[in-house]
């Protein structure tokens, strides 16, 4: 059974940081692509970085130069660096996980979901 747990959200300012953490277990975060989804009550949600099997990443443009993707493949963990926060970072940020194409991984057709941790930034 695969399951990714997600931790390490909270409240900030804004230019603060914090880092997400994702301790998957059934699963290899050394396997095809994995990375970290978010969403707002108001928003569709959207992927904000991922890594594949290879170890390349790739980062949503309103993300790029702030938050750093990357894993430890001994702990099987996922990670999230993420610095200079704005208030529109703001959101329910979840790990997912897929043997699915760049494409689809952005898409969203991921096999595998966490539960999401939070994370607000306010101004």
């Amino acid at each position: 059974q695969v399951q990714l747990v997600e931790s390490g959200g909270g409240s900030v300012q804004t230019g603060g940081s914090l880092r997400l953490s994702c301790v998957v277990s059934g699963y290899s975060v050394s396997s095809y692509y994995i990375g970290w989804f978010r969403q707002t009550p108001e928003k569709e949600r959207e992927g904000v970085a991922n890594i594949d099997g290879a170890g390349r990443t790739g980062y949503a443009d309103s993300v790029k130069g702030r938050f750093t993707i990357s894993r430890d493949n001994a702990k099987n963990t996922l990670y999230l660096e993420m610095n200079s926060l704005k208030p529109e970072d703001t959101a329910m940020y979840y790990c997912a996980a897929g043997a699915v194409t760049f494409s689809n991984w952005w898409r969203g057709a991921n096999d595998y979901w966490g539960q999401g941790t939070q994370v607000t930034v306010s101004s």
